[in-house]
């Protein structure tokens, strides 16, 4: 298929992107050993050892996608329809509106159903099922009915040269709509903990898995069940000067930016992932906010209606006396994705490093 031809080409350009993964390799969160025996994982393994999980667990579990029989063109479900049967993991027709509109069926008769839209860039065709169906199920039916068993992994974000149609980061659109969850994880632990917390959660949900991360970094997963709170934000760097927030691969820019500014500026930074989009943690981002009077949001999708501008506006409303200068957002630029022109597109540590020097200086 074209599309697979099209994933193995960004794939490569992922695994030989080496300046990027090995700095991410020494940045990873590790988590203590209180989960239980781990096993050194990448991404895309803990969200196999993740799905292995679920359907072992639950004999309901349903597992399917364009490609995902065959282990998907990220790799996946590799393995898991040898070892459930194509009755339980299968390929999808090339139709998302048909993926999300049969997932919404399974869940809706009490099965589990896990539906993976091969790019984030295809999730259009199925936006009016996902929106209008299944986040609004159990609310139109006055509590009659749900499809809270139904999670939709959804790769994302920038790959190294995917261009328009293999790079988009639409986060914002979903975070608009009252029923789902959704959440980006920044690595194997947490990606193995956010789905199977998805799995669990009794609405609908979309896990945006940042693609350029499948195979960026190692850490040691606990192999057991085990899940992440939902809504939760994670403080992966203390500090008093400046607060910086972002999800996904940004979180990984700004750990970086955070050692520059202390190193060049003398400006210490607490860096935040923000982990889930809907709902967020507004508990945890304003207290950081009033502590440091300084915040600024980086990520990847364009400036406009970006998920920074939600977060701008609540902490300039909720901790106006506490800032010493208005929130910053460092973001994509207000056009279609580029091919050539990727690197002047993303947040990179300049743009970010320049946006800390701006605010301390305001």
């Amino acid at each position: 298929m074209i599309v697979s031809q099209v994933a193995g080409r960004l794939i490569t350009s992922v695994r030989f992107d080496k300046r990027r993964l090995i700095w991410m390799r020494s940045h990873f969160t590790y988590y203590p050993s209180s989960l239980g025996s781990g096993k050194k994982m990448n991404m895309f393994s803990a969200i196999n050892n993740a799905m292995d999980l679920a359907l072992s667990d639950d004999k309901s579990t349903l597992l399917f996608g364009e490609d995902v029989g065959f282990g998907g063109v990220f790799r996946c479900s590799v393995n898991l329809r040898d070892k459930y049967g194509s009755h339980r993991v299968f390929n999808s027709p090339l139709c998302e509106q048909g993926i999300a509109g049969f997932a919404i069926g399974v869940a809706n008769t009490g099965a589990t159903a896990i539906a993976e839209i091969q790019f984030a860039d295809y999730i259009f065709p199925s936006f009016d099922q996902i929106v209008n169906e299944a986040a609004k199920y159990r609310y139109r039916s006055g509590g009659l009915f749900d499809c809270g068993s139904l999670t939709f992994r959804v790769p994302c974000g920038a790959v190294g040269h995917g261009a328009l149609y293999h790079s988009q980061s639409p986060e914002s659109y979903f975070a608009h709509t009252p029923g789902l969850r959704v959440v980006v994880p920044r690595g194997p632990i947490k990606a193995k903990g956010l789905l199977l917390a998805c799995v669990r959660d009794p609405n609908p949900c979309i896990i945006f898995e940042p693609k350029t991360l499948y195979r960026a970094a190692v850490e040691d997963v606990p192999t057991e069940y085990f899940t992440s709170e939902l809504g939760k934000a994670d403080i992966l760097r203390d500090g008093k000067d400046v607060t910086l927030v972002g999800w996904g691969t940004q979180v990984h820019v700004l750990l970086e930016v955070a050692e520059l500014a202390k190193i060049h500026l003398h400006v210490d930074c607490e860096v935040i992932d923000l982990v889930s989009i809907l709902p967020w943690d507004t508990t945890l981002i304003c207290t950081s906010a009033q502590k440091t009077g300084r915040v600024i949001i980086a990520h990847e999708a364009p400036l406009t209606q970006g998920f920074g501008s939600e977060l701008a506006s609540y902490i300039q409303e909720k901790c106006f006396f506490h800032l010493e200068a208005p929130v910053k957002r460092v973001t994509g630029w207000d056009t279609p994705f580029p091919h050539v022109f990727e690197p002047f597109y993303l947040p990179d540590k300049h743009r970010c490093l320049s946006a800390i020097k701006e605010i301390v200086n305001f």
